[in-house]
């Protein structure tokens, strides 16, 4: 039975869909089967990865507003062992969609019963935001796993998600787990970054992965060439970060 992870945190810009795309592809060269679902309308995993997001049809927002089944959405991208259910702009427009609806906030939950049979790792790369569309994410997920940018602002708002999966946990999905708090983009020459670390780990031990993920200037290329970290170049640091993580996330599921 596949593992559902989703990859959240409502702060913009603390490495989700690097870690999304990156984790999903680290978990597919030591031969897991993983299906990699963007949630986020910007559909950055999906382009990270090297799918034409203007062509996509059937996506993540037909399998939210169930109009098409995760198996019909699913298309193969750049990565190995790794399939994607691709985003659109035309997702912005599901928050205001599934408002109406009964069991709203379980309508990813519900779709992906048919699929989660069939892979080792399912990721939810979610919008940086707390509405319907990560909330879907949360409770159709087993654990999340929040990305921390290691810099002044980390912990602000960190509070505000803890509290929503708190809320999620006692309201739709009690079930749910916090996998991990993942350090991102650390720079071990300044005090900050070193600050914020001892800061996390203080506040969170065991709740907080061993591997840190380094700022690193391949992993920020590798996405303008539809690429994994691994396929743009496996020697890269941040390549083995991600790879070091996955094996951190598979011993923990063993």
């Amino acid at each position: 039975m596949g593992k559902i992870i989703a990859i959240a945190n409502q702060k913009g810009g603390v490495g989700k869909t690097t870690t999304s795309v990156n984790l999903a592809a680290s978990l597919g060269v030591l031969e897991k089967k993983v299906l990699l679902i963007d949630a986020d309308p910007q559909a950055n995993a999906s382009s990270g990865l090297g799918i034409d997001v203007e062509s996509v049809e059937i996506g993540s927002y037909q399998v939210l507003e169930h109009s098409a089944t995760p198996e019909e959405a699913t298309v193969s991208c750049s990565a190995p062992n790794v399939m994607v259910i691709p985003a659109h702009i035309d997702l912005v427009a599901i928050e205001i969609e599934l408002v109406d609806k009964e069991n709203r906030e379980y309508m990813l939950k519900q779709a992906l019963e048919s699929v989660k049979d069939k892979y080792d790792y399912i990721l939810i790369d979610c919008a940086p935001s707390l509405g319907l569309l990560t909330l879907n994410a949360l409770t159709a997920a087993d654990s999340v796993v929040i990305p921390i940018q290691c810099e002044y602002f980390a912990l602000e708002g960190l509070g505000k998600l803890l509290n929503t999966i708190k809320s999620v946990q006692k309201i739709h999905n009690p079930n749910l787990d916090i996998e991990g708090l993942l350090l991102t983009m650390y720079d071990s020459r300044l005090r900050l970054s070193n600050q914020v670390v001892e800061e996390v780990q203080k506040h969170f031990n065991d709740m907080v992965f061993e591997t840190i993920i380094q700022r690193n200037i391949k992993l920020s290329e590798a996405p303008s060439f539809g690429e994994s970290i691994i396929n743009y170049d496996a020697t890269s640091k941040g390549a083995s970060n991600y790879l070091n993580l996955a094996e951190e996330i598979i011993k923990k599921n063993q």
